[in-house]
Order: C-alpha cells, then structure tokens, then sequence
C-alpha cells in the first residue's frame, strides 16, 4: 500500500465480520514487518461489554500492541501513527456513544439535542489526523442507519452523527470497504 493510499473504512453491521476482516487486513498488510497498535475504543463498563471485549482481545495477535482510548481518539493516532505502523481502530461508533455520553446529561424524549463542548473539537481532531497521519490507519464502524429510525432523539441524534462520520471519514478514506455476512464489498478504491 503506497503512501497515498493508507486509511481504510471498514463499516457494516452488528456481527457483520468488520472487525475480523479489519484484523486480517492489518495482519496483511504488516506482513509481520510492521508494528500494530490496535486502538480499542470501548470501555468495560458491564458484564457484556467486559465479554465483547475479551473475545476481540483472544482474536487478535498477541503481539499487537493494544491501547485504550475513549475520547481523544485524533490525538492518541497523530501520538503514536509512525510511517512504519498500522493503527486500527475499533469503532468509531462506540467512540461517538462515548463522546456523546461523556458529559452527564438529561436528554430530552423529543425535541433538539445538543452535543457536548468537545464533540465537535473531537470529532474534528479526529478527522485532521486521518489527513496528517503518516503511518496506515485501519477504522471499524457500524452503519447504523438502515432499520427503523428510531422514536427517541437521543437515538435519532445517534444514528445521525454516525452517518455523517462515516461520511467524512469515507470521504478522507482511501478504501471504504462494506462487510455483510463476513464478505467485503469495496466501494471505495481496488482490493488491498
């Protein structure tokens, strides 16, 4: 993968196989020649997300480099991108519901949400470092758009900030890849 062509977008749905596929992109392309930091997103804050977690951690190569990062994600990949790394970052979508509930907020059932201070400062962060990184970055996320808009404005706020990140990062991204059933589809860019 050349220098020009080193963000990829994984995205598709729940159990959908983006993140193996993410994996085994990373482990490809590093050819065990190159560092992968995997930058997990998530924070084990019950019982099943501590599950979701341990199963993502047995899959992957232990000799990955794993760090945690729930809400300065644009800072943490300029921090450790490198031209001879790959960053994969799982998800975007937990990392938005992060951003999202960061602050302790009463949000209304209907009517206008507002997002807190540091969305907007994250979200942009986070979309410069895709630009100005040098090493190959891999980002999972989840479409959440395609069933049912849901009733509350919370819920409908969230699907909506997913979309449009997945948007602009597509739109930065190299390779913008749809996973359904464990099959890829690439929508953006040729096979990597």
């Amino acid at each position: 993968m050349s220098t020009a062509q080193r963000t990829s977008l994984i995205f598709g749905g729940a159990r959908s196989g983006k993140s193996a596929f993410a994996e085994q992109l990373a482990s490809r392309l590093s050819e065990g020649k190159q560092e992968v930091l995997y930058l997990a997103t998530a924070k084990a804050g019950d019982v099943e997300m501590q599950e979701r977690i341990a199963h993502h951690r047995a899959r992957r190569p232990a000799h990955w480099g794993t760090l945690e990062q729930s809400l300065a994600l644009g800072a943490t990949i300029m921090e450790h991108s490198r031209a001879d790394n790959i960053i994969l970052v799982d998800c975007l979508t937990v990392w938005l519901s992060n951003l999202l509930f960061s602050v302790k907020t009463d949000f209304p059932e209907i009517g206008h949400i507002s997002p807190p201070p540091q969305f907007a400062t994250q979200r942009q962060a986070l979309l410069d470092a895709l630009v100005q990184a040098p090493g190959q970055i891999i980002l999972v996320s989840n479409e959440v758009g395609m069933g049912i808009v849901p009733m509350g404005a919370v819920s409908r706020w969230f699907v909506d900030e997913a979309g449009r990140l997945n948007q602009s990062v597509a739109a930065i991204a190299d390779h913008v890849i749809w996973v359904a059933a464990g099959l890829p589809l690439y929508l953006k860019g040729k096979p990597c």
